[in-house]
């Protein structure tokens, strides 16, 4: 009986001790390195479950208070890290890619939206594309082909929905017509087809621009789940954001597909655009260069219309430099003798 209490206080001692240190270094470490928290056994989930809806701007938040800009992300079944310091990033990208592959989690999760395209593979495939693409990106007649695609949809589109907006004193979620305008550039590029989201009837092109953007947002989706099998079972079943997900996926295939079953039935010279150059390569078979364009789509989209939101919102609040901006462009336009509302050519932008 006496052992018996004695283990009994023992374990409420050592308890007591835990529970005392738990707390206590918890408030200490919180003031000296701030990060995610992380619980006992559960360590990040509770959290993670509690602001997964709004992954980006939870992880933002607590990654601003941290001296490094990264943090250690925990949870029961592996450990990751989440980082936003610049030095890291260029490490990541761009002085050790190597060193940092995208995974067979990541490549499995995206595979039927991406397949093997370039955002979607590592090592010799990756390369392959990138080769290739970057190769084509720095060929004079496509640099033509883009400059003349957007100065056609800005004139013809942006400008007239911007001054119709001017003039009627209407306010516009300027992130959704820009998304749109990069969305018909990336489309004209990728397969010389004009979808018409940002002016036109854009009948096809928006149904395919809704479907893309559900299966972009249901595969982000797929690394949300706090129990990874759960994917598996949903999809299994066909239920869910999977179903959702499977169904987007066919219509974004299905547009793909046609376009690119159209163009081999032309003749269309091998440098026509980006989806000619690739099927120049007979090795390429029809899929691959479906995941390709869909990749390069993904790429164009989200990349452009990003940066131009962020662009026009940071210059809103910095009047300077917008002056300095329109000087600049008088000074161009003064020199080459154009008149206002004339477009520039690509060397003038530079």
């Amino acid at each position: 009986m006496e052992l018996f209490s004695a283990q009994s206080f023992l374990l409420f001692f050592l308890l007591s001790l835990y529970v005392y240190l738990l707390f206590n270094g918890t408030s200490k470490k919180k003031s000296i390195n701030k990060g995610f928290k992380s619980y006992p056994i559960l360590r990040t989930m509770p959290e993670f479950l509690q602001n997964r809806h709004r992954f980006l701007d939870w992880t933002t938040e607590t990654l601003s208070s941290c001296p490094t800009n990264t943090a250690i992300f925990r949870l029961p079944s592996k450990t990751g890290i989440i980082t936003a310091n610049p030095s890291n990033i260029e490490r990541m990208l761009k002085t050790n890619f190597d060193n940092y592959p995208k995974g067979d989690r990541f490549i499995a999760l995206l595979q039927d939206f991406l397949g093997p395209g370039i955002f979607n593979s590592d090592g010799e495939l990756w390369k392959v594309q990138r080769k290739t693409a970057s190769y084509e990106f720095n060929t004079k007649s496509l640099r033509h082909f883009v400059m003349e695609n957007v100065t056609l949809e800005i004139n013809t589109r942006l400008i007239p929905i911007l001054t119709r907006a001017s003039e009627t004193a209407s306010v516009l979620d300027l992130q959704d017509i820009l998304e749109r305008f990069a969305f018909d550039n990336v489309c004209k590029l990728a397969f010389n087809v004009d979808p018409g989201c940002l002016g036109g009837d854009g009948t096809s092109g928006a149904e395919f621009m809704r479907a893309f953007e559900d299966a972009a947002s249901l595969s982000f989706e797929s690394f949300m789940y706090a129990i990874p099998v759960m994917a598996k079972i949903n999809k299994f079943l066909n239920i869910g954001p999977e179903r959702r997900l499977r169904n987007a996926i066919k219509t974004v295939h299905e547009f793909a597909d046609d376009i690119i079953q159209s163009r081999a039935e032309q003749k269309v010279e091998k440098e026509a655009d980006l989806l000619s150059r690739f099927m120049a390569n007979e090795e390429n078979s029809p899929e691959f260069l479906r995941d390709i364009v869909i990749s390069f789509i993904l790429a164009g989209r989200d990349t452009t219309s990003s940066a131009l939101s962020w662009f026009f919102w940071l210059l809103s609040s910095r009047p300077k430099v917008e002056r300095k901006i329109l000087q600049e462009l008088e000074k161009i336009r003064v020199q080459n003798g154009k008149d206002i509302g004339d477009s520039y050519s690509f060397d003038e932008l530079r």
